[in-house]
Formats: C-alpha cells, sequence, structure tokens
C-alpha cells in the first residue's frame, strides 16, 4: 500500500506514519506530508471547508498513492481528479469536511472519519473550564502573578464561588461527550440531569435505562425538557452538534431561565448560543460568569463585546486538543487502511457502496 500521511503541527506525520507502520509493517510503503495547521489558521479551500493547504501541493503529493491520511489537506474534485489510483482517503478528524464527499464517491474514493477520537480530551476540558469559572481560577492567578495582588477581596461571600458537589448541572446533550462529563461530575457529587432529545428515555424526566446503557452512559437522570434543565440548573454546558435547527439555541429567552448566578460552560459550537443575549445576561449580572472555548466566529473579532466581561473564562477552541486525542487519531485511520489492505469492512466509512 503506498500511503500519504498528510500530517500537520498537531496530528503529525510521523505520528501517521508510525501508526501506519503498526498497522500494516512492511506493506506500507508511507509519504510524509506536513501541513502548515495550527500556525497558519485553516480555511476553505475550492469548495471544502476547514482544509489547511493547497490544492497543487495535494496533486503532487497524492502522484501514484493508494490511499491518503489527514486531518486538515484539502481533497476537492480537482485533487481527486488527478489522483486516478486513490481508493481511500481517512480523515482524523469527527467529520471529514475537508473532502468533497460527493465528488469522492462518483470517483470511487472510500472517505472515513475518526469518531469519538477526543471525546475523553473534551469531557475533561469541559469540567476543568466549569472549574475555573466557578471557583475564579483564571482572574485570581491574574491578580497574584500579574498584579502581585494576594486578593484577600475574594475571600469576601459575594466574590467566592460555587462548588460542583451537591449543584445542579445542566447538560444539553448526553452523547459521547456528554456522557463522560457526567459520569466525571457525578464523582465529584454533583446532581447531574441531561437533556437529549435522541437518547432512549429522554422524552420524560427518568433515569438513565439500566438495560440500555452503554460504557460511557452517566447515572443521572433526564430533565423532562430544555426548559426544565434551565431553570434547575445552576451550571448548563452544552454538548450538542451544531443543526440548521438548533442554531443559536441559548438565546435571550433561555437565559433568562436559568437561575440568578449560574453559568454556562460552551465547550461544543459557538453558534449554539447567541452571543450578544449571553453578554446581555453576564452585563446585567443575571448569569455569574461563562466558560467559553467555541465561538459564534473564530477567533471572536477584536471588537466582541466578550473581551472584558466580568466572570467569563475564554479558551481558543482547545477542548479537543491533546496528545492522546493525536495520537488515537493516528491509530484510527491508519486501522482503516489495514482493513482496506486485507480487504475487510471499514469501521467509519461514509460511502461504503
Amino acid at each position: 500500500m503506498r500511503v500519504l500521511a498528510a500530517g500537520d503541527r498537531f496530528v503529525l506525520p510521523d505520528l501517521l506514519a508510525g501508526a501506519l507502520a503498526a498497522e500494516l509493517g512492511g506493506a506500507a510503503e508511507v509519504r510524509r506530508l506536513e501541513l502548515p495547521w495550527p500556525d497558519v489558521p485553516f480555511g476553505p479551500v475550492a469548495e471544502v471547508d476547514e482544509a489547511s493547504g493547497d490544492e497543487d501541493t495535494m496533486i503532487e503529493a497524492l502522484a501514484g498513492m493508494d490511499a491518503c491520511v489527514t486531518q486538515m489537506a484539502p481533497v476537492t474534485a480537482k485533487v481527486l481528479d488527478n489522483a486516478p489510483g486513490l481508493r481511500l482517503v481517512a480523515v482524523a478528524r469527527g467529520g471529514p469536511v475537508n473532502v468533497d464527499l460527493d465528488a469522492a464517491t462518483a470517483r470511487g474514493v472510500r472517505v472515513c472519519y475518526a469518531p469519538g477520537r477526543n471525546a475523553t480530551a473534551t469531557a475533561e476540558y469541559t469540567v476543568g473550564l466549569m472549574l475555573a469559572v466557578l471557583r475564579r481560577i483564571p482572574e485570581t492567578h491574574a491578580a497574584l502573578a500579574g498584579r502581585r495582588e494576594w486578593g484577600g477581596r475574594y475571600y469576601a461571600y459575594e466574590a467566592t464561588g460555587l462548588e460542583l458537589e451537591g449543584t445542579p448541572v445542566g447538560l444539553i446533550g448526553g452523547g459521547a461527550v456528554g456522557g463522560r462529563v457526567a459520569r466525571i461530575l457525578e464523582g465529584f457529587g454533583a446532581d447531574v440531569q441531561i437533556y437529549d432529545p435522541y437518547l432512549p428515555g429522554a422524552g420524560a424526566a427518568s433515569s438513565v435505562p439500566r438495560g440500555g446503557a452503554t460504557p460511557h452512559t452517566p447515572r443521572s437522570g433526564f430533565a423532562a425538557s430544555l426548559d426544565d434543565l434551565l431553570r434547575r440548573s445552576r451550571v448548563v454546558s452544552l454538548h450538542a452538534r451544531l443543526t440548521p435547527g438548533n442554531r443559536g439555541m441559548i438565546g435571550a429567552r433561555e437565559l433568562a431561565l436559568m437561575p440568578p448566578g449560574s453559568v454556562l460552560v460552551n465547550c461544543a459550537r459557538g453558534p449554539l448560543v447567541d452571543e450578544d443575549a449571553l453578554c446581555d445576561a453576564l452585563e446585567s449580572g443575571h448569569l455569574m460568569g461563562a466558560g467559553l472555548d467555541t465561538f459564534a466566529v473564530e477567533p471572536p473579532p477584536a471588537g466582541s463585546r466578550l473581551f472584558g466581561l466580568p466572570g467569563v473564562v475564554m479558551t481558543p477552541h482547545l477542548g479537543g486538543a491533546s496528545r492522546a486525542v493525536a495520537e488515537r487519531a493516528a491509530r484510527i485511520v491508519a486501522a482503516e487502511v489495514g482493513r482496506l489492505h486485507r480487504g475487510e469492512p471499514l469501521a467509519h466509512c461514509l460511502n461504503p457502496a
């Protein structure tokens, strides 16, 4: 198998090549290519999104290749037209948005992806962001390390934060990430409820059915509705995919349902939240704070109202970034190449036919 390992500065070409060697041994002839992300931001390339590099570089690198493993490489119709021997593109991320799936299907090229690669990292990061907001960790660090202030004022009752133990925490979405967040929070002793209409038993307030439990199913209960979850949760955390139907699902009305002094955390997708409404709720003091790893526009524009708001902790979409994620993603896509080589069914193929 001749395979292009088109890595970047996160999922390194050497990680991809090492995983391919472990999977295929001497049967793999690997060509390495390093793309410039994240040193150079990703963006649209021709008809695909969130890609790094350019079509001409990919056309040259794919010459004579049977398969391509990548995270960010643009695999457009033009690229596919110039790679007649290509049989498989395995994308080391949760969705192959950098691949023209229709063009690949029309040309008999199978496209795979790496579901769940960053679920654990995102779940752990979510809880870390909760703690950072609830206990004002970044703010007090800046006071001590930056301004040399011991910060005795943070002992004042109104300046102290919430504990997770005993706190009602509502999770919007209980899938691979949300389910893990729930299990972690249960270890803290939080009172966790999930709203997810796509999970079994989620149509009414209930506990998770034992018979249908998976390894990542929490013991938490389901909220009867989104409104019910918002009304009773001092912390609300988003774990939903972005769809045309849920864009802006957390707006002024929904934020007003949350108890005064509560916290919103978003490590899912920025457009799930109406940022102007969120800023209004923070400025009025209705919300104590927010932990945001994703934004409506990334990076947020210089004039964003979020900058400088009290109680806001912002991070640059790092929830799914860990060394284990990069290593796991490399193994997932290398395994797909191994299956192709052995004539086995692919595990995560979007166009198997």
